[in-house]
């Protein structure tokens, strides 16, 4: 079944994933960018600004943990222990040293879990690429070394009077490389560039209007390449087809003399060509726009049509991709488009939410799929509460369809997360649900901050979701606050109070039926639809190939 896991890739994959079983890895590990990534959520009162919650901080630092991890590579033994100890020689404790001990690892198991017909895309950027691509050689072998994919992410920049004073980064690149000596590869094409279709079709066909051009169709290294040497059109020559093949061609119009004594020549549509197969520099591919359909607010997220390159030319229907830091499940969403099974790991909950909504947005509850490493008992969630409040946090608003709220230092607004709504046939008023989560001991003191922050963020429902049980007095408390009374019809309690256990069980907030209405809590992404850039064409090796 597609699986999403939540934890640890390194860990997930040495428990989880057999030996040779996925035929595509895609990772976008990160950059060692020393940034902190915010996932951006718009604020639903008309405001310009965005609640932002940071999503992972892109630092590395050399620790005990980065110092045990290089230990465990080395004495690994191999190449990829050469390797790092050369890199530690040159680059010493350093940040990138560090960054490099928690690559090897998964690189290593990456390599174990692919089929011998397998790929891995890995997706950097310039500052480890280099280092990446020597570790890379050592874990895969240099003879496995496919491509140096360099895609242009950005346009350009214009801080140059800012005091720039180097080039604009512009692109990314992605190294491509196979675990054996054969594997899936589907051609990919694109539209020729429109000076090219100018200069090499340039006749018309003047019954059809179609455009075509001649082709040279002699054999390039005549005897010597074992090419046919025979007459047609009474001109002799060594010929790219054999003579059965190219009498053949005549009879369909396909072969012509342009004039009485010239070398025959092939005739080729525009509309038949199938396009440029893809090459190595990738320009065609636009990054995500500030207003683009498919923008969730995701640091680091990639478009859609990236992968969709990606998976369709080195992967088959029904075979299984990997993405060890699958984000907010770019390449989950469209793998499941593709027909590919697919397996998903992320560090946080926060990204293990937002896939389980993307995937609900694009495929209307029609994907089938699990997910592994999150609590599903009491004692599970008292153990993420200790060992990450966090990610406690996150994981108690998913079970609820809300949104962790932004996080500040400094100033506790008593808000952890949100819930948007319409329930108003009338108008297009949003309503608004505040969510206060508590992993340890709660108490009266707790409702009545929440119902502070209700009457001060004019929310027409607060939730405190709890660890334990509430006392009478909290019951009491939640009970006087009053009901919301919805314009579709029902009363609401405005002071809810849910336990884990309770949530483990099913149980959910009273508030308006979903089936009325409309849901404003996370930005819905697009619907499902067949790949609009990446097509297959014909195979390497056909007529079509030049």
């Amino acid at each position: 079944m597609n699986t999403l896991y939540y934890g640890d890739n390194l860990e997930i994959l040495r428990r989880y994933v057999k030996d040779e079983t996925v035929d595509l890895v895609y990772l976008d590990p990160p950059f060692k960018s020393n940034q902190d990534y915010n996932v951006l959520f718009a604020e639903q009162d008309g405001a310009r600004s965005a609640a932002q919650i940071m999503a992972f901080e892109d630092t590395w630092r050399w620790d005990q943990g980065a110092a045990l991890a290089f230990t465990e590579v080395v004495e690994g033994g191999g190449k990829v222990s050469q390797v790092m100890q050369a890199f530690r020689t040159f680059l010493g404790e350093s940040d990138m040293m560090a960054y490099l001990a928690m690559m090897a690892p998964r690189l290593n198991e990456l390599r174990r879990v692919m089929k011998p017909t397998g790929s891995i895309y890995l997706h950097c950027d310039p500052t480890a690429s280099h280092y990446l691509k020597m570790l890379l050689d050592a874990v895969f072998g240099p003879a496995n070394f496919k491509s140096e994919i360099i895609w242009k992410r950005s346009s350009a920049h214009s801080d140059t009077k800012q005091g720039r004073r180097q080039h604009g980064r512009l692109h990314d690149v992605i190294l491509f490389y196979t675990k054996g000596s054969s594997w899936t590869w589907n051609p990919i094409y694109t539209p020729h560039d429109p000076e090219y279709a100018e200069k090499f079709y340039k006749f018309t066909e003047p019954k059809t209007g179609r455009k075509y051009g001649l082709w040279d169709i002699t054999g390039p290294g005549g005897a010597a390449k074992g090419n046919p040497h025979y007459e047609i059109f009474g001109v002799t020559r060594y010929w790219r087809y054999s003579e059965a093949k190219m009498r053949e061609k005549i009879k369909t119009g396909k072969i012509v003399q342009p004039k009485s004594g010239s070398v025959p020549r092939e005739v080729r549509y525009l509309d038949e060509s199938p396009g440029v197969p893809i090459q190595d520099l990738w320009v065609d591919l636009k990054p995500i726009g500030a207003q683009a359909a498919e923008r969730l607010g995701y640091p680091t997220q990639k478009p859609e049509t990236l992968l969709e390159r990606i998976i369709l030319s080195s992967s088959d229907e029904g075979d299984l991709v990997l993405d060890p830091f699958c984000g907010c499940g770019t390449t989950i969403a469209v793998a499941q488009r593709l027909k590919r099974k697919w397996i998903g790991i992320d560090v946080t909950r926060l990204a293990v939410s937002l896939i389980k909504k993307r995937l609900e947005h694009a495929f209307g509850g029609r994907v089938k799929y699990q997910v592994i490493g999150e609590p599903v008992s009491l004692a599970e969630a008292k153990a993420l509460a200790e060992q990450d409040p966090f990610q406690f946090q996150w994981w108690a608003l998913d079970l609820v369809d809300a949104r962790p709220d932004e996080q500040r230092k400094g100033a506790d607004r008593g808000i952890d997360g949100r819930i948007y709504f319409h329930d108003d046939p009338k108008g297009s008023a949003t309503r608004q649900i505040v969510l206060s989560v508590k992993g340890g001991h709660t108490s009266v003191k707790d409702l009545r901050d929440l119902w502070g922050v209700v009457q001060r963020e004019k929310a027409v429902i607060g939730v405190l979701i709890t660890m334990e049980e509430p006392s009478r007095a909290m019951r009491t408390e939640a009970a006087a606050a009053g009901f919301y009374s919805s314009p579709l019809g029902g009363k609401h309690a405005t002071l809810q109070i849910l336990t884990i256990e309770q949530l483990l069980a099913g149980k959910r907030i009273d508030y308006p039926a979903a089936s009325q209405r409309v849901d404003r809590t996370f930005k819905k992404a697009p619907a499902a639809a067949l790949p609009k850039v990446a097509e297959r064409g014909l195979p390497f090796g056909s007529d079509e190939e030049e």
